[in-house]
């Protein structure tokens, strides 16, 4: 359950605030998979970063129950001054895995990332594909009840998105997504409702072919 009560977020401009959420009351529905549509610039990343407890609103409360992940994208996410493997094992500390269950989700990490020595090098020395793989395995090794997905799964050659793929299958057999992609037919294969964002605005559809064509018909307009 996530229930945005009140919520504003802007950030300061040269030109005054620009406001991505304005007063802002919606309750996410339960145990379905959730897409995040709208316009370039009208804060799909930000909405994820305040979901997972990444940004804070301005004014307002997001109150949510269960595990949220962290937004799993090209972005951000890591330390680049640290390696994949020290940034693996700060995020296992900070969800106090015991040093063996630490060990076990770094080789995991390890495994599935296939970035074989640059593990042990600096991410700042990471292409984007490399920091994705890096995020995306990182979230695979621990089981949350909600997964933040931005763009994830466009990440790597065929044979890794198909293994991407089959990873992420099988945490939503218990789980549920929030995603936000530009790739439409992938919203409409992972996700069951669509939340648009317009003007400060979060618009709830309960059939993710509607939702996917309303914001299809705004980008042609």
């Amino acid at each position: 359950m996530i229930n945005l009560e009140n919520v504003t977020k802007f950030y300061p401009t040269p030109k005054g605030r620009k406001y991505i959420l304005r007063d802002v009351n919606i309750e996410f529905p339960p145990k379905c998979n959730i897409a995040i549509l709208g316009r370039n610039g009208m804060g799909k990343s930000t909405l994820l970063r305040l979901l997972g407890g990444i940004d804070y609103p301005n004014r307002g409360h997001i109150r949510s129950e269960g595990r949220i992940s962290w937004p799993m994208g090209l972005s951000g996410g890591v330390q680049g001054s640290m390696s994949g493997r020290d940034n693996a094992r700060f995020v296992c500390r900070i969800y106090g895995d015991s040093e063996d269950e630490v060990e076990r989700k770094i080789e995991y990490i390890h495994e599935f990332t296939e970035l074989g020595d640059y593990f042990d090098m600096p991410v700042k020395t990471y292409s984007n594909g490399m920091r994705a793989r890096l995020s995306f395995a990182t979230s695979m090794a621990f089981d949350f009840d909600i997964y933040l997905m931005d763009e994830i799964t466009a990440v790597g050659d065929q044979r890794f998105k198909q293994k991407s793929r089959a990873a992420l299958q099988e945490k939503k057999d218990k789980a549920n997504i929030i995603k936000v992609s530009h790739n439409m037919q992938e919203l409409i294969r992972d996700c069951d409702v669509g939340i648009y964002l317009e003007k400060g605005q979060m618009l709830l559809y309960e059939d993710i072919e509607e939702a996917v064509a309303i914001y299809q018909r705004e980008q042609a307009a």
